[in-house]
């Protein structure tokens, strides 16, 4: 499979395959199993950066009563679409909901320092669409931190540091250079060109192979003649 890198770094083979993600995008969360299996198969050469794409600012007000109805549609929609995916919508009369994803992706931000980025981008989504918490609260990523090992003490000064937020604004800035205004999204980069590979949630072979497609095709004219 390929190699999971930290984002910005210069060790990197030729093929980039950048996923452009919020650790509260239901979509995102959709796409796991999918995201999982063609992680699997990707050639070693291949270097995989995760981008938090910042899906909703902070803030603190309350969600809006009509944002709430179209965000409950959206689930059930998944659930729909995609085999086996399911939501708890005890989310709804537990919480207050509030439209803030900056919270949860600095929590993976943080969690990337301990080397534990794509534990806590699981560990979100189950407190989330599992079991029914909300990542929009500190105390809701801490326990996140806790469940998956990290060192809480370290973790919750980082979720709050500066320069995890500059790193945050950095990522989203790469987003959107990268073209890519909605989650999850995929973006293989080669050199400076840049391929957008259609997310697929039912068979990730069709992600895989488009990649592939790509890398023969740079490989053919890397090696023709004048």
């Amino acid at each position: 499979m390929g190699k999971i890198i930290q984002s910005g770094s210069t060790a990197s083979p030729i093929f980039r395959l950048f996923y452009i993600h919020d650790p509260m995008c239901s979509w995102c969360y959709a796409f796991s199993r999918s995201w999982a299996a063609l992680q699997a198969e990707l050639p070693e050469d291949i270097a995989i950066i995760y981008l938090a794409g910042g899906l909703a600012p902070d803030t603190t007000e309350p969600m809006p009563l009509s944002m709430r109805h179209t965000i409950q549609q959206i689930w059930q929609r998944i659930e729909q679409l995609v085999p086996g995916v399911s939501f708890n919508y005890d989310f709804w009369s537990r919480n207050t909901p509030i439209r803030s994803t900056y919270p949860a992706c600095r929590a993976v931000l943080a969690a990337r320092k301990q080397h534990a980025e794509s534990e806590m981008v699981r560990a979100i989504q189950r407190a989330y669409y599992q079991n029914a918490l909300n990542p929009s609260l500190p105390e809701t990523l801490q326990g996140c931190a806790r469940e998956i090992g990290l060192d809480v003490a370290v973790f919750g000064r980082d979720l709050i540091s500066p320069d995890i937020d500059d790193g945050l604004q950095h990522e989203i800035r790469q987003s959107q250079q990268l073209d890519a205004y909605s989650y999850p999204s995929l973006r293989l980069v080669l050199n400076n060109a840049i391929f957008p590979i259609p997310i697929d949630y039912l068979n990730h072979r069709t992600m895989r192979d488009e990649i592939n497609r790509i890398i023969r095709e740079a490989a053919l004219t890397k090696s023709a003649p004048g």
